[in-house]
């Protein structure tokens, strides 16, 4: 019944925001009150799980949206997005503009859980495509699908990392291999599942509170290399924390670097650089550089909150244990270790919506299955493919997909939740492939 209950909600969710044009918060509190009290929770133990969910989540995410909103809105405002977009295009041509990003977010979501480099890139993807002139899920659809594909596959990200350790993996071996994946699965996933659709059904509205659309002269802007370099501070802070994490353990300087490489100090840093390299020494003036950092949080305000939402749905179907449940049911199957893996991930995925929580929960129930004839890494790097399978409304990277986006939920789940499972079966079956020569 757990399940039927699952989709009991699912469907009222989306009747609820679709039908009854309700806003999507306020549906998905009801939702998941709902839920847990047909799971058999207490009303008081629902309303507590909704809360906790809303609190992790935005405890987790709120400093880092909050942030790197800031920093995409000075470097938009300054001009610093039209500058790198401006000379991606020209370097790479309007006919590579899409590759550039692709592989632009493939660097940045390998330090980054799919939330942080989504916001840390989506001012690249709206700058780059107004300055090409093309649609904005020409571009974002594969970056966004770059940015998945690491947190399922690629070491030293922190998803794939942790799964690791749990199936006592090599690491470096998971890299090499986790990388071999990733590209066919971008390239089928992201790039040509987005050159299916027609150009104009890949046309979204930028929401105007989010990104500023109005282009500056040469002379207006700051430098290229400034601006790339402001950019990509957090990506190098976290990438030298995940460096030592992984090669300097013991190291004494650890904790510090584990200070400046958190995503969330790594952005405010970022910020602070901002305030300098887009705002002051642009000639603007500290009060103007302030009111594009307020406009920027007041731009966020409904995005946080139905974020928010998402993980009050995702707790309550942790703490009526419907995970439990599902691994259960999984684990009498006689599937092969590998397809074992993927199945109890996806179907984690599918029901709770956190692709951490799927990936990690799968890795401990399949962990003693390593031993029956594959491989701990392609144990483990299944686990990450089933975690990133069928992203709906019970996952927060949906509903920033949608926000940032501005996308209707269908035309969400046609071009997003399409796109990551079939990133998904696509690294299932190199893995199985890989598993007939290892």
């Amino acid at each position: 019944m757990p399940i039927v209950y699952i989709c009991i909600g699912v469907a009222l969710l989306l009747l609820l925001i679709t039908v009854f044009r309700l806003n999507a918060f306020i549906s998905l509190v009801i939702v998941a009150l709902l839920v847990g009290i047909l799971e058999g929770m207490h009303p008081i133990e629902a309303l507590e799980s909704v809360k906790n969910g809303i609190g992790s989540t935005l405890g987790d995410l709120a400093l880092v949206l909050g942030f790197g909103t800031m920093l995409g809105k000075l470097m938009a405002d300054s001009g610093g997005a039209q500058r790198i977009a401006d000379t991606l295009i020209a370097r790479f041509g309007q006919n590579k503009v899409q590759t550039a990003l692709v592989v632009t977010a493939f660097i940045v979501g390998i330090a980054m859980f799919y939330e942080t480099g989504f916001i840390v890139i989506i001012p690249l993807v709206f700058t780059v495509a107004i300055g090409a002139n093309l649609p904005v899920l020409y571009i974002g659809m594969p970056v966004a699908a770059a940015l998945i594909t690491v947190h399922g596959f690629v070491p030293p990200h922190p998803g794939p990392t942790a799964i690791a350790v749990i199936f006592d993996a090599n690491i470096g071996i998971m890299l090499l291999i986790g990388l071999i994946i990733a590209i066919p699965s971008i390239f089928i996933g992201g790039v040509l599942y987005t050159r299916m659709f027609k150009m104009e059904n890949l046309q979204s509205d930028i929401p105007k509170k989010l990104f500023n659309s109005k282009r500056l002269a040469d002379d207006e802007m700051p430098g290229f290399g400034i601006s790339i370099f402001t950019a990509l501070i957090p990506v190098i802070l976290m990438f030298i924390y995940a460096f030592m994490e992984i090669f300097y353990p013991d190291s004494s300087l650890l904790k510090y670097v584990g200070f400046i490489g958190d995503p969330s100090i790594a952005l405010l840093i970022a910020v602070i650089l901002g305030v300098f390299t887009f705002g002051l020494n642009n000639g603007r003036s500290i009060e103007d550089v302030m009111n594009t950092i307020a406009e920027s949080i007041a731009s966020i305000a409904m995005i946080l909150l139905i974020i928010g939402g998402g993980g009050a749905f995702k707790q309550i179907l942790i703490d009526s244990e419907v995970d439990q449940y599902i691994a259960g049911f999984m684990e009498g199957s006689g599937f092969s270790p590998i397809i074992l893996t993927w199945l109890i991930a996806a179907v984690l995925r599918v029901s709770l919506g956190s692709a951490t929580v799927a990936g990690l929960t799968a890795a401990g129930i399949a962990a003693p299955l390593a031993g029956a004839g594959a491989s701990p890494e392609l144990m483990a790097l299944a686990a990450g493919a089933g975690s990133i399978t069928f992203s709906h409304v019970n996952d927060a990277g949906f509903w920033i997909y949608k926000e940032y986006f501005n996308l209707s939920i269908g035309k969400t789940i046609k071009t997003w939740s399409v796109s990551v499972t079939i990133i998904s079966v696509v690294g299932l079956l190199c893995i199985l492939l890989l598993d007939l020569f290892m």
